[in-house]
């Protein structure tokens, strides 16, 4: 799992000529099959740290080491046996977010090339293996590409006999969180119960056109039995409705020459003004590219008259920033029952958040936003909610348009329409997926605490008060949060009351109940056909699940299902 493949290379020079043959090494099926047997965890750890492999050259297995590769202290409870076996047979095919490589060539011709560590407005570091950093100056270079490249050699299996690969993915599927890491908090359950009738998923829409990269789904506020559905890489969003039971997909909107698409950027997140109905104004965030300098925008457009359709005007720029990374953008966008536009926003990588931007407030990294966007204000195109928690404060140093921050990536949040709870699912590092409920003006933590584990004090402020999630979800339960909703359809229902998430990669779906922020009751309610993106809601409050991979939305069928 290093690119210093030379080591394997070395002449050797004998004392008299022999004749050598070349032996091939198996086929790739063949380690395959050998790594879906059981082997030898001992073994195993013996060849991550032998020197044909240099494993654990890059990858840290306890996460005290300052690593080039993602930690793999719980990677066990993360890949099942076929999915380790084939990222090592095939290290670039499926790179886990922020370890691609980026090449930087500077203006005296020199190129460099690693995984970012770290990124600032004067320099960036790229460390490669062997505690390689190499630290330089933004001024000083001229291109800077991060591709769908590994540092990790492909190849590096045909070093090992496929009795040797089969113990490498044993020791690796070995690595699992151990049981007693914040085994006394209850908003840390060890297992989590599932209801003895979980429920179901029924596909509703992708059924005979299935989508591509689907994100965002909501029902139509004024077209009966209509929906909207947003599509990443497309940049499109369309309008859904059932027509004799036969799907019908018309095109809303396409703003795809004003969107940045590559990997995981594109379009992420939808919001239709409260006064949709009467405004037809609905809102946007997106990745942008200006020359090379990425960005992203929160952006306005116009429904027509009969709100079938966009109308055609031009878009509307309310929020621009630069970001530095491929990845940790946020995305999300919900009006809160105040009427303001909420914006989520991630600590924008690298990973770990070397720089602290999530504890900085200067800077919109690792915070939700909340804005007006029905006024203007000092050149602005919305206005700054005078109760915001920082708006008296010099602007400076503290951004007015922050309402809660120390998040690390909030992927999908709501509002309780009961009491106005504004629940977040927050992905994690290594350890532990987030559920809290947040409110204004308060810091819940990263990158100092993970869940409710300590993560790094570098960033810690003493008289600072961290406040911690209603659930942190260890890495055996799912290892990338997706927030939902929370139920009130129905006052009879089990479910009423109940938070419903899930887990885009194990694909768990849970409910959830709280007292005080505290955590009550948790069950797994079910599994989900797909990964999960995001959640979504009708006009009536039913819940639907966006599946990623399958382009299929589902409604989400709690008709038989109790909740205990």
């Amino acid at each position: 799992m290093t690119h210093r493949r030379w080591f394997f290379h070395t002449a050797v020079f004998l004392p008299v000529p022999v004749l050598m043959a070349i032996v091939e090494p198996p086929p790739d099926g063949e380690f395959l099959k050998a790594a879906l047997k059981d082997g030898s965890v001992v073994g195993g750890k013996r060849i991550f740290e032998d020197q044909r492999t240099a494993c654990s050259q890059c990858h840290s297995v306890d996460g005290t080491a300052r690593s080039i590769g993602p930690d793999l202290r719980s990677v066990g409870d993360k890949f099942s046996r076929r999915e380790l076996a084939q990222a090592i047979l095939k290290p670039s095919s499926s790179i886990m977010t922020g370890y691609a490589t980026t090449i930087v060539e500077t203006k005296n011709g020199q190129r460099f090339q690693g995984i970012l560590k770290e990124k600032t407005d004067r320099f960036m570091v790229l460390a490669n293996v062997g505690e390689v950093e190499h630290r330089i100056a933004r001024a000083e270079i001229v291109r800077e590409e991060t591709g769908a490249v590994s540092l990790m050699p492909a190849g590096l299996h045909s070093e090992l006999t496929t009795e040797e690969f089969r113990d490498l993915v044993a020791y690796l599927e070995n690595r699992r969180q151990p049981e007693h890491l914040e085994a006394d908090r209850k908003g840390a359950p060890l297992e989590i119960a599932s209801i003895t009738n979980p429920v179901r998923f029924e596909p509703i829409f992708g059924l005979e056109e299935k989508f591509h990269k689907p994100v965002w789904f909501g029902g139509h506020p004024t077209v009966k039995g209509a929906y909207l559905i947003a599509e990443k890489s497309k940049g499109t969003i369309s309008l859904l409705e059932k027509v004799d039971g036969k799907e019908v997909i018309s095109p809303f909107v396409n703003i795809l020459d004003e969107i940045y698409v590559a990997n995981d950027e594109g379009l992420l997140g939808v919001a239709l003004h409260p006064g949709f109905s009467e405004n037809g104004r609905y809102f946007m965030m997106h990745e942008t590219m200006a020359g090379e300098q990425r960005g992203m925008a929160v952006v306005e457009r116009a429904a027509s008259a009969g709100r079938r359709k966009d109308s055609g005007r031009p878009t509307r720029s309310i929020l621009r920033w630069n970001i530095d990374t491929l990845f940790h953008h946020g995305g999300g966008l919900e009006f809160g029952p105040d009427g303001f536009l909420y914006i989520g926003m991630g600590d924008g990588g690298p990973q770990e958040d070397p720089e602290g931007k999530a504890q900085d407030l200067s800077r919109f990294e690792g915070s939700l936003l909340r804005i007006d966007v029905d006024r203007e204000e000092e050149g602005q195109a919305y206005g700054i909610p005078k109760d915001n928690p920082f708006v008296a404060r010099n602007p400076e140093q503290f951004r007015p348009e922050i309402f809660a921050y120390g998040l690390r990536q909030p992927w999908r949040f709501s509002f309780d329409p009961a009491n106005g709870d504004l629940w977040v699912g927050d992905v994690g590092q290594n350890r532990f997926e987030e559920v809290c409920i947040v409110r204004a003006g308060e810091n819940h933590g990263w990158n100092i605490h993970e869940g409710f584990a300590l993560f790094s004090t570098q960033y810690r402020t003493e008289s600072e008060k961290y406040l911690p999630p209603v659930v942190s979800f260890r890495r055996k339960h799912g290892v990338s949060i997706t927030g939902g909703y929370v139920m009130r359809t129905d006052p009879e229902s089990s479910f009423h009351g109940v938070y419903i998430c899930a887990d885009y990669q194990s694909k768990k779906v849970w409910g959830i109940t709280q007292v005080d922020r505290t955590l009550e009751t948790i069950r797994q309610i079910g599994s989900a056909p797909d990964r999960i993106v995001s959640f979504g809601r009708d006009q009536s409050g039913e819940l639907y699940a966006i599946g990623y991979d399958k382009g299929i939305v589902y409604r989400v069928d709690l008709e038989g299902a109790k909740f205990e």
